[in-house]
């Protein structure tokens, strides 16, 4: 019995289906996989790339930046602050972010500077861009 898989914004649901398999990014715990009949759990979300193998065989690829996972009864639901699609990233979009990101930290500045660098850096990756 595969697991049922939602990946859930505050804006809607962004995917909903069915899964052999999910790996995604807990906040200090590293990656985590998620297969029928895992033992309930819930964690906070890291920024990170998360992968949903469906029962085709399709991967889907998604960047979440935070937010929750939950897994019980092979429901696995991913409440995500923000999360993407990676058909749905503008790699241009994305690309000038990072050089945006990049340059505010040469330029001395921190906090909002790195983590708009990791946002980026996780829509590429998500998007499968090595830039």
């Amino acid at each position: 019995m595969p697991l049922h898989v939602e990946i859930v914004s505050p804006e809607r649901v962004l995917w909903a289906g069915d899964a052999d398999r999910v790996i995604t990014r807990t906040e200090g715990g590293g990656d985590i996989a998620f297969l029928p009949g895992h033992t309930p759990f819930m964690g906070h979300l890291g920024p990170g790339v998360t992968e949903v193998l469906q029962p085709d065989g399709h991967v889907l690829r998604v960047a979440v930046h935070g937010g929750f996972v939950e897994v019980s009864d092979d429901r696995v639901s991913l409440l995500s602050d923000t999360a993407e699609l990676s058909t749905g990233i503008d790699l241009a979009r994305a690309r000038a972010a990072l050089e945006r990101a990049e340059s505010a930290l040469k330029a001395g500045e921190d906090d909002e500077a790195r983590a708009a660098l990791r946002r980026a850096e996780v829509r590429l990756a998500a998007a499968d861009d090595p830039a």
